[in-house]
């Protein structure tokens, strides 16, 4: 059939009238998604972050442990926000060889303004069906300006350890308690059995709960070992044995996976190690042994392991306690004045 080429020119202009109206929801739909998100659910938190980089977007997805990672891919797509993350899992074959497998997790979110909702699906290791967690996400507002923290006022220090675990709970009151104080010194130890199954020790929490504040401790790790000093309970600053090991976003004094140290500072197992940690308006400044790793540095988000999303409410110190044996003392908190 004989097209004209009036009809030919019309036909042209409303493909690139069509195209240019595509295009405008593409960019107004990914626009919407742009920033930082807290991700919640019934079984725990999350986080990411979604940006637009020459011309593509790219993320990154914290989900409930870990550290934050970048995803396989993420797009817009009728409306909705779509982030694959890959992982491998490893499962016992019927031979009983171990076989890894590559699984992939997809996190769907549809919302307005600065709410979202949707599920992230994760397939079971057997192929089996999948576990869909309900989940719904909030954006985290722009970090303000590094504070001046010659100009922080400060109310009197508080004293959080004594002679015993008063002031102190388990955070999962079912786990086994490997904590204890002796002569006025912090004790985790948590003993497992060879060619038993694994138990679980339980993270230990301050009763009270903080805002902002200094704290100041001394810690003492031994060889190979590895805790975390949980700020608010949903930043973790790093504890672990990395005397001698390159920088790295997981060793001693790190803000975990999300702030490297700018030098090393720690000593070498075994020995006692002296922590300043300043926590303002989302901003980390952490000294380790006389040296200022972390200096006033923002903070994107939570940690893994947090106990919540939420970076706007009090929280507790929460010391992990299922890693390694460690030892803390002279634990003192002075909180920040508004």
């Amino acid at each position: 059939m004989k097209i004209s080429g009036k009809i030919t020119v019309l036909i042209a202009i409303l493909l690139m009238t069509t195209a240019g109206i595509f295009v405008s929801n593409a960019q107004n739909n990914t626009e919407h998604y742009l920033g930082r998100w807290a991700l919640h659910f019934q079984e725990g938190m999350g986080w990411f972050e979604v940006r637009q980089e020459d011309g593509y977007l790219d993320a990154d997805l914290l989900w409930r442990w870990g550290s934050v990672m970048p995803v396989a891919d993420v797009y817009v797509n009728d409306g909705k926000l779509v982030v694959t993350r890959v992982s491998k899992a490893v499962f016992k074959a019927p031979d009983g060889k171990d076989r890894v497998q590559t699984v992939t997790q997809t996190l769907t979110l549809k919302g307005n303004g600065d709410q979202l909702i949707g599920t992230f699906v994760q397939p079971h290791k057997n192929g089996d069906g999948a576990d869909v967690f309900y989940v719904h996400a909030n954006r985290i507002p722009p970090l303000p300006p590094a504070p001046d923290l010659s100009k922080v006022k400060y109310g009197g220090p508080i004293k959080l350890l004594g002679n015993d675990l008063t002031g102190w709970r388990l955070l999962e009151p079912k786990a086994k308690n490997g904590w204890r104080v002796e002569k006025g010194v912090l004790i985790n130890d948590p003993v497992q059995k060879p060619g038993q199954p694994h138990i679980h020790y339980g993270n230990l929490r301050t009763d009270a709960e903080f805002e902002d504040f200094n704290l100041k401790l001394k810690v003492n790790v031994p060889e190979g070992s590895n805790s975390g000093i949980y700020l608010r309970g949903i930043y973790e600053v790093q504890v672990m044995d990395s005397y001698g090991k390159p920088l790295d976003s997981h060793n001693m004094g790190a803000l975990y996976s999300r702030i490297t140290p700018s030098m090393s500072a720690e000593k070498k197992a075994g020995k006692w190690q002296d922590m300043d940690i300043t926590l303002c308006d989302r901003h980390l400044t952490v000294i380790l042994n006389g040296k200022k790793i972390i200096d006033n540095q923002p903070v994107d988000g939570v940690t893994g392991g947090a106990m919540t999303s939420d970076e706007f409410r009090p929280g507790p110190i929460y010391l992990q306690g299922d890693h390694g044996k460690v030892m803390y003392k002279d634990i003192v908190l002075t909180p920040i004045i508004r």
